[in-house]
């Protein structure tokens, strides 16, 4: 897996073998990226990035000028892989590694986010819940996305709050405001 653009362009991130986590493609990053890169400055944003994983996404925010990523990661060696990358790349400065269920974890959080992005296991009970949860949480920014990755076997363009989806092969990404 690789960082696609920014000051961070071209690094490879390696998990170890075994690692417990689905990265999003580097495909479906890219597209994505394309897609936010027309509609938000990268720089000074604040970025809330749910099931973390390997961080390829909050790495991503950081390489094009993200002024501060929060990681939620429940996984212990998930989370200590993230930290260990981010010091690694030397931007562990702007990068909050939060090791905690995202379900125990939307309803502490005070801080505001102009993006708040999740990509769960595709299969995890509750799924369907995370819109309603992130976005009557007060978390995010007025007329601010919040991104969710999904499978096939999830619509959410009934949402009141759903505004576009973008499927990249298997991955489906919906967003909300």
């Amino acid at each position: 897996m690789r960082i696609i653009a920014g000051k961070l362009k071209g690094k490879v991130i390696t998990p170890p073998s075994a690692y417990k986590a689905r990265p999003t493609t580097d495909f479906a990053r890219e597209a994505l990226f394309d897609i936010l890169s027309n509609e938000y400055e990268f720089d000074d944003l604040k970025v809330l990035d749910l099931f973390a994983g390997t961080g390829a996404i909050s790495f991503e925010f950081l390489s094009r000028g993200a002024g501060h990523v929060w990681c939620v990661e429940m996984a212990p060696r998930n989370a200590a892989f993230i930290s260990n990358t981010a010091r690694e790349l030397g931007i562990a400065p702007s990068l909050t590694v939060v090791r905690h269920n995202v379900f125990e974890f939307l309803p502490l959080c005070r801080e505001k986010f102009d993006i708040v992005f999740a990509d769960p296991p595709y299969a995890l009970e509750g799924l369907e819940t995370l819109p309603n949860l992130v976005l009557g949480g007060n978390i995010l920014h007025p007329e601010r996305y919040f991104i969710l990755e999904h499978g096939s076997e999830h619509s959410f363009t009934a949402h009141p709050r759903f505004v576009k989806e973008k499927v990249y092969g298997r991955v489906h990404f919906s967003f909300f405001e």
